[in-house]
């Protein structure tokens, strides 16, 4: 089968490799969409810290079953969608409902090969039926679960002032379902394209860019207050460290964020305000279902959303070309 390998930072090449066969209780699915994520983007730069290469990349997947166990609620031609986090189901964080973050935890595309290949096999667990929603929808699950997640950590509430800093597609998913759990949202990026993709494609009511000014515009849109919740969704150090100026006293920060650095604060300024600070990983089966709701409820712009597109043979060549911002990248599907 058709398989594109990163074998080491910038080196990414379209292999053959063998047909995977399922074991006991894995369910074998043909690929038919994969959603390229930032993640891809940080393996082929290599500066995704928990990975090693030669990796095959692809997370966010969509496809049909070939075949699944005995008395699986699965039957060959569904299609499905896969939640690519694969926890252990027995560790402390599992046995609390939170396999997001579990002990054990293998996600596909970074800690094993994913997806990014005509066949994959996995534990039936992991893979769910579409209910509906086109393949280029399903593929889409993952990076909006993830927003959809990091919301919850958050609690947002109807009234709450929130701050999404960083307007990539995490913090895109981030500002729609802090919107549609009743939040007023303002987005904070440094690319006025993405800034006005957020006004056009989601509604949201105020963004700003990032510059000498921003501080003092955000101050204005809350009359000094700043914000309920802050989401960082940036990928910077430097950012997530600002961003606790941003911050309500008696607020919540939430770092979905993740980078290779150390990060700190002024511990005067994190105190006075009490500040709740949360990280946020990944997502779990309740995020995609609510994803998977709001799709079918009309309220997730994915059309707008998937900007590019292409083949799993050409993925190999367009992968460079997309990764310069000015190729407006929000969502790209790669199609088996």
């Amino acid at each position: 089968m058709k398989t594109v390998v990163c074998q080491s930072p910038g080196d990414l090449q379209l292999v053959e490799r063998p047909l995977p066969r399922a074991a006991e209780g894995e369910v074998l699915l043909r690929v038919r969409r994969i959603g390229l994520c930032g993640t891809d983007m940080h393996i082929f730069r290599g500066t995704q810290p928990f990975l090693q290469y030669p990796r095959v990349m692809g997370h966010e997947l969509s496809g049909e079953v070939v075949s699944a166990p005995a008395g699986s609620e699965l039957a060959p031609g569904d299609q499905v969608y896969v939640m690519p986090y694969l926890s252990c189901g027995a560790c402390v964080a599992c046995r609390q409902g939170k396999s997001n973050c579990c002990t054990n935890i293998q996600v596909l595309g970074v800690h094993r090969d994913g997806g990014m290949a005509e066949y994959l096999a996995l534990p039936e667990r992991f893979v769910f039926k579409t209910d509906g929603i086109s393949l280029d929808d399903a593929a889409m699950l993952e990076f909006l679960a993830i927003g959809a997640h990091a919301v919850r950590r958050g609690n947002v509430r109807p009234g709450h002032t929130v701050l999404v800093a960083g307007a990539g597609p995490i913090g895109i998913a981030a500002a729609l379902f802090a919107q549609l759990q009743g939040g007023k949202v303002t987005i904070l990026d440094a690319r006025e394209d993405r800034l006005a993709f957020c006004r056009k494609a989601l509604g949201v009511p105020h963004t700003v860019a990032v510059g000498a000014e921003d501080k003092a515009r955000l101050s204005e849109l809350t009359r000094g207050e700043f914000f309920d919740v802050v989401f960082d969704a940036t990928g910077n150090a430097k950012a997530m460290e600002r961003g606790l100026e941003f911050v309500a006293h008696g607020g919540t920060y939430v770092l979905v964020s993740i980078v290779l650095d150390r990060i700190s604060f002024a511990d005067p300024e994190f105190h006075k305000r009490e500040t709740s600070l949360l990280g946020s990983r990944n997502a779990t089966a309740d995020d995609f279902r609510t994803v998977l709701a709001a799709m079918k409820a009309g309220q997730v712009p994915t059309g707008l959303m998937n900007t590019h597109r292409t083949t799993l043979a050409d993925f190999v060549e367009v992968l460079p070309q997309w990764m310069d911002p000015a190729a407006g990248v929000i969502k790209a599907i790669v199609e088996v």
